[in-house]
């Protein structure tokens, strides 16, 4: 998935994605200066990634933005860093209001 992610082409992709969910490959290619064949191959690697799900409709094949994976590394890596940072500044305005009040 890192890998995935590494690359900025693929994460304008997913920016596109969620700015507008379900886009077929010329909807996403309207989008950047890249040819269709390197679209579908940058739309391959982050669907075997778990980071897009391609569903059919009729003709069309559209993409969707995958949010689970994405979720799962801010759960494991992010938020717990995050959260300490929050309580830093929970304390600090504590702090603030304490002096304040005497």
């Amino acid at each position: 998935m890192f890998k995935a992610l590494a690359d900025s082409n693929r994460r304008k992709l997913l920016d596109q994605l969620f700015k507008k969910n379900g886009q077929t490959l010329n909807e996403l290619c309207s989008h950047l200066e890249m040819t269709r064949q390197s679209v579908t191959k940058h739309l391959v690697i982050l669907e075997e990634a778990n980071l897009i799900v391609v569903e059919w409709q009729g003709r069309n094949k559209l993409h969707y933005l995958n949010v689970a994976p994405i979720g799962e590394i801010y759960d494991r890596w992010i938020g717990k860093y995050e959260k300490h940072r929050v309580q830093a500044l929970q304390e600090l305005k504590n702090r603030l209001e304490e002096e304040n009040d005497d």
